[in-house]
């Protein structure tokens, strides 16, 4: 048995030489830090995604406001916001790009994400990262130079929690005898994507992740990166990225470049993707922050022209 087949969100979203498309929250453009994440909107949109078929609505985990750099996300707690979403959706796969393990406890982590995978019926496909926005770490008395301990520990704790029953933990954040943690995920796990490197080798996230999320890079560089990857993994691991992309209503708009990503029409975008599917990614996460048209008119667009040729998959 595949690992993970049974789970809905990750069979949603990911299949080996396929590629899916999903959706970063705010789903809204705005400009500066702060979206305005009107809730009624942001639900009818979502709502309206899953019917489109896209795969996937990830949240971010940006724990403090930092002005200098420049946007706070969906505002929410990302685990009251999953559990929300939880409940107004029904199929989609609920990512998070990405929870920041350095600044939470791993027991408190372990616990919210079996809580959203088991109340959403399977559908969480955890992000999760070291952190890199310098006003966090002393705001919450960590050390930054004790990131890369820290994530791997996170990790480890985070799957021994999932797969066993009062489990011995002992570690420098944990110490836990004759508990455990409730619920356990239906699976006994929850498959875990690193983001970026997160201070660690390509051979330790193959070897300790369910998969990579990363960012938009070169694409033979990309390739090249995604193959030296993988061959430390004995059996197929997803590669995700996020991609930012301001919509134009010309279809045939060459790409302009913005901020990690384009402004471009819907034929060159479809083009790209594509290119990106041959280097290994299986799947995208669109952010509209920069869009300049509408959003509800843009994800129309993309659900009834492009997703089409890059579908979620059916799950289990």
């Amino acid at each position: 048995m595949k690992r993970f087949e049974r789970h809905k969100g990750y069979s949603r979203m990911f299949e080996e030489n396929h590629l899916t498309l999903g959706l970063f929250f705010p789903l809204e453009s705005y400009e500066g830090s702060i979206p305005e994440m009107n809730i009624e909107k942001q639900m009818k949109l979502a709502k309206r995604a899953e019917e489109l078929n896209f795969a996937s609505l990830f949240v971010r985990d940006v724990p403090l406001h930092d002005p200098s750099f420049g946007d706070v996300g969906q505002i929410f707690d990302p685990w009251v916001y999953l559990g929300y979403l939880a409940a107004h959706t029904e199929t989609i796969a609920l990512g998070t790009g990405s929870i920041i393990l350095t600044l939470r406890h791993p027991l408190h982590v372990a616990k919210a994400a079996a809580s959203v995978d088991k109340l959403s019926g399977e559908r969480l496909v955890l992000g999760v990262a070291t952190g890199d926005r310098p006003v966090e770490f002393p705001a919450f008395s960590i050390d930054p130079d004790e990131r890369s301990a820290l994530f791997q520990e996170a990790i480890q704790v985070m799957k021994k929690a999932w797969a066993e029953s009062f489990p011995a933990i002992h570690s420098s954040k944990v110490e836990l005898r004759n508990g455990d943690i409730l619920p356990k995920p239906s699976l006994f796990d929850i498959p875990v994507l690193v983001t970026g490197h997160s201070s660690q080798t390509p051979e330790w996230i193959a070897q300790n992740s369910d998969g990579w999320l990363y960012y938009p890079r070169n694409l033979q560089y990309q390739g090249e990166m995604i193959k030296h990857w993988r061959s430390f993994a004995d059996h197929f691991k997803p590669f995700s990225q996020s991609l930012y992309v301001d919509l134009t209503e010309d279809p045939n708009q060459d790409p302009l470049p913005i901020h990690l990503g384009f402004r471009i029409g819907r034929n060159p975008l479809m083009d790209f993707l594509e290119r990106i599917k041959t280097t290994g990614v299986n799947h995208v996460a669109l952010n509209l922050k920069y869009g300049r048209r509408p959003v509800d008119e843009v994800i129309e667009e993309l659900g009834q022209e492009v997703v089409p040729h890059f579908p979620a998959k059916s799950g289990k």
